[in-house]
């Protein structure tokens, strides 16, 4: 599998951005999608995970009521809504698949991160 994250960007506190990654390769039906981040200086964490053949999704309690992830099954496509961004937001971006988003090391493959910052 092969994925492609893309949409980050420098914003300002309260707006909103999303985040798009596009997966190529196996199929993804066997997988949860997810969307990891990383500050500096801190470790790598899971923000919100899809399991691609069910829809059923997961949130960490950072980003819940704030971050929607969705799909497009066509288009091999998995996205990261995020509104009201704040500057804790600020991190480099991961999407990643594997089998449980709670433990990054059963992420098989990742692509390259995209940036995203948030001003105060």
């Amino acid at each position: 599998v092969q994925l492609q994250a893309s949409g980050g960007g420098l914003v300002q506190a309260g707006d909103s951005l999303t985040l798009s990654c596009a997966a190529s390769g196996r199929t993804l039906s066997n997988y949860v999608m997810d969307w990891m981040r990383q500050a500096p200086g801190k470790e790598r964490e899971s923000v919100a995970a899809i399991w691609w053949s069910t829809g059923h999704t997961y949130y960490a309690e950072s980003v819940k009521g704030r971050f929607t992830i969705s799909r497009d099954n066509d288009a091999n496509t998995m996205y990261l809504q995020m509104n009201s961004l704040k500057p804790e937001d600020t991190a480099r971006y991961y999407c990643a698949a594997g089998w449980d988003p709670t433990d990054i090391t059963t992420m098989m493959y990742w692509g390259e991160g995209t940036l995203v910052t948030v001003s105060s």
